[in-house]
């Protein structure tokens, strides 16, 4: 559309004024226009079309503000709905100043006395309706950008407001976690180093064993919080391998069910569904299977089971894990795969409080989801669900 081609949808009951305005137009400098008259509110709705992301027939709207299905301002307000983008020139036998400034106040973009129209009169006004129109669509579409902009920018600035509070509450708490282990080394150490001519062969080897697992207790925690550093800075690789996910997992049950022994603790594996070899990486693989059943033997009583599940489906294999342990409070499952969060009634059990936040990561490399399901003093069921990729 330019300004010398224009395609008008008119408004008007009366058919002698319908056709003076369509002669005043002919008589204008547009080179070419087409005019379209209905004579109800009704019926210019229909032209119209009731798709706002379609594209508009007409360039510009007449509006006779006396019609028999409305009147006043008040057709302005359906057609603005209708056809937001479309400029309105208002008609009408009233010469009145707070009328105009009304109708332009509601959407307008210009007002017309029917007596005092003149070609030349009409068609600068549609012309002017139009341009302000699209100086108006303009400055919106900036202000629009603009505004978008702002929020992305805010979004911005308050997740790198809550990555760097995170990343000074993670050292804080990694700090805190790796001097329990270190005072224990320095502790034995020093007794070592001091009182060894008093120490018995048994109290040096415990002490030594003292030291050696609090190392490697400090070796696993600073491994698991490279990986949460790594997941978070986008440079955790997946590298999809063909896994017999069967094979897999025994391999994981016989792995935990050593420490699952100490308690009396029966881990029951269970397959169903149609095997069939994967694409997945053996390593988040491992750390996914080993948090899951670890956790499940570690916050279970003596003398239960834990049940695993692997099903395979057309799309996807899901790794489903139940316990009858010590179950985790509503209110702080939202949390749960934060890190270093432990739920409030773990007490004295050990651990890190990264295990399941890695086990998300490691899902998530995947395409993957997880959810839980857990009640208080009931136990709790964790559902992997990954994406069938296959070889």
């Amino acid at each position: 559309m330019t300004v010398d081609s224009i395609h008008i949808l008119l408004i008007e009951d009366n058919l002698a004024e319908a056709r003076l305005l369509q002669e005043f137009l002919k008589e204008g400098s547009f080179k070419e226009f087409s005019l379209v008259h209905v004579k109800r509110l009704s019926e210019a709705l229909d032209a119209i079309g009731d798709d706002i992301c379609a594209p508009c027939l007409y360039d510009l709207i007449l509006l006779d503000l006396t019609l028999p299905d409305s009147q006043g301002l008040e057709s302005l307000k359906p057609l603005i709905t209708r056809a937001p983008c479309l400029p309105i020139v208002v008609l009408t036998n009233t010469n009145d100043e707070q009328l105009a400034i009304e109708a332009v106040r509601k959407g307008a973009q210009d007002y017309l006395v029917k007596r005092q129209i003149n070609p030349q009169l009409l068609i600068r006004s549609l012309r002017y309706a139009i341009e302000r129109k699209q100086v108006l669509e303009t400055l919106r579409a900036l202000n629009e950008s603009l505004k978008n902009r702002v929020e992305e920018r805010t979004a911005e600035l308050i997740k790198a407001r809550e990555v760097n509070q995170f990343k000074s509450e993670f050292v804080s708490i990694l700090s805190h976690d790796i001097r329990n282990p270190l005072n224990a080394i320095l502790l034995s150490a020093g007794l070592l180093k001091s009182s060894d001519d008093q120490l018995t062969p048994d109290k040096k080897v415990a002490h030594y064993q003292m030291i050696r697992s609090a190392i490697k207790n400090m070796s696993l925690l600073l491994d698991e919080a490279s990986f949460i550093g790594q997941a978070d800075s986008g440079k955790l690789n997946c590298e999809l391998i063909e896994i017999d996910l069967i094979g897999f997992c025994h391999a994981i049950v016989d792995e935990i069910q050593l420490t699952a022994a100490q308690k009396n603790i029966d881990i029951v594996f269970n397959i169903k569904g149609n095997h069939i070899n994967i694409l997945g990486d053996e390593k988040l693989l491992h750390h996914i299977l080993t948090n899951l059943l670890g956790n499940a033997v570690k916050y279970s009583l003596s003398n239960s089971k834990v049940i695993f599940d692997l099903i395979f489906q057309s799309q996807a294999v899901i790794l489903r894990i139940q316990d009858s342990g010590i179950g985790i409070p509503i209110q702080e499952q939202k949390q749960l795969f934060q890190p270093f969060h432990r739920a409030s009634n773990v007490g004295k059990i050990p651990g890190t409080g990264l295990g399941l936040a890695i086990v998300k990561k490691s899902v998530e490399a995947h395409g993957g989801e997880i959810y839980v399901q857990s009640q208080e003093g009931i136990g709790s069921t964790f559902t992997v669900t990954l994406p069938l990729l296959k070889s």
